[in-house]
């Protein structure tokens, strides 16, 4: 009898414990947005599940990810960009997930490798890299694609961050699969030859050197700008009087665009919960607070946002290059950025 008591025991507290580990998810995230503190709340209110986050830009967060190792508490890996989902992927940091729901809502293009047992990583959202140009100094047929830019017409006008950045190893990755490493290569040594001053700065700075008249030219996500648009500050609101933006490559191979996204950790103690949230992720209920919060637009189709600055940019032809490829690319550019010399 007293045998069958402990069975009992064992087998109560086994069920209480699962039960336990259902309710909580260890979220690391480079997404560093206090917009995103509904998307998480909200996820609570409807599961019960509590969100332990980590948040910290992503070379500290990929460096504690490695140091945790089996150890790792982490159940769900956020990133912001291309570039460093693929960087978390080939290091083994994620596994993969069969999902019906994110596989019918997340479009294929915007999904990592899948090699028969299910995705690694999924886009959420979606920004483009956009150009912005000063109203008095440039001519907008002058940098209407990427590719213009480093046209020696622009000698001194052109300012961006470090080449190194993810955001411009994502668009250098995207020029290599549409036009090949030598177009590119070319491409960046014009890019150098036309500099305004070295690159330096985050994409806020360039819009803003663009306003100065320090730049003629810039290049920046598409959410920063939107943001200064939105800004009620009365600095902000004199700066953009004087820029003005395009969707690049309207005419050839569409604007470059780049995600956010995320996955389940390798070492997940908590999977189900892990897999519950990236399908929240996936509600047009979610995809709304990306794109009303955060400036970002949902990749479901079915979502629908409320963002009359995002609105009032209006719609423009998008790049059909795979998020992954554009990911597996960003070795060859930086080795084509190190022969340049563009920092």
């Amino acid at each position: 009898m007293q045998k069958k008591l402990v069975i009992a025991a064992i087998a109560i507290a086994a069920a209480f414990s699962a039960q336990a580990q259902e309710k909580v998810l260890n979220l690391y995230s480079s997404r560093h947005y206090q917009t995103d503190e509904q998307l998480y709340s909200n996820f609570t209110k409807q599961t019960g599940i509590k969100i332990n986050r980590i948040e910290a830009e992503d070379s500290p967060l990929l460096e504690r990810l490695r140091n945790e190792g089996k150890n790792s508490p982490a159940d769900v890996i956020l990133m912001v960009d291309a570039a460093r989902l693929w960087r978390a992927q080939i290091e083994g940091l994620f596994q993969p997930v069969k999902s019906k729901v994110l596989d019918a809502r997340i479009p294929g293009n915007l999904r990592g490798k899948n090699d028969g047992d299910g995705s690694e990583w999924y886009g959420f959202s979606t920004r483009a890299r956009i150009i912005v140009y000063n109203k008095a100094n440039v001519k907008p047929e002058d940098v209407s694609t990427y590719e213009s830019l480093a046209d020696p017409k622009n000698k001194g006008k052109v300012c961006t961050r470090s080449g190194s950045h993810p955001y411009m190893l994502s668009m250098i990755g995207s020029m290599i699969e549409r036009n090949g490493e030598a177009a590119t290569e070319k491409w960046a040594q014009g890019m150098v030859a036309n500099f305004a001053r070295p690159p330096r700065g985050g994409d806020t700075d360039q819009i803003k050197g663009v306003g100065t008249g320090e730049c003629g030219v810039a290049v920046a996500n598409s959410y920063y700008y939107a943001r200064l648009l939105r800004s009620t500050k009365p600095e902000d609101k004199e700066l953009m009087s004087k820029v003005a933006f395009l969707w690049p490559n309207q005419n050839t191979s569409g604007t470059h665009l780049n995600i956010s996204g995320g996955g389940v950790a390798k070492n997940a103690p908590h999977r189900d919960a892990a897999v519950k949230f990236l399908e929240y992720l996936a509600s047009d209920e979610a995809q709304a607070y990306f794109a009303n919060g955060n400036n970002e637009w949902p990749v479901v189709k079915t979502a629908v946002a409320a963002n009359p600055t995002l609105d009032a940019m209006g719609k423009f032809k998008a790049e059909n290059v795979s998020i992954a490829t554009i990911g597996k690319n960003q070795i060859a550019a930086q080795k084509i950025l190190d022969r340049v010399g563009y920092k």
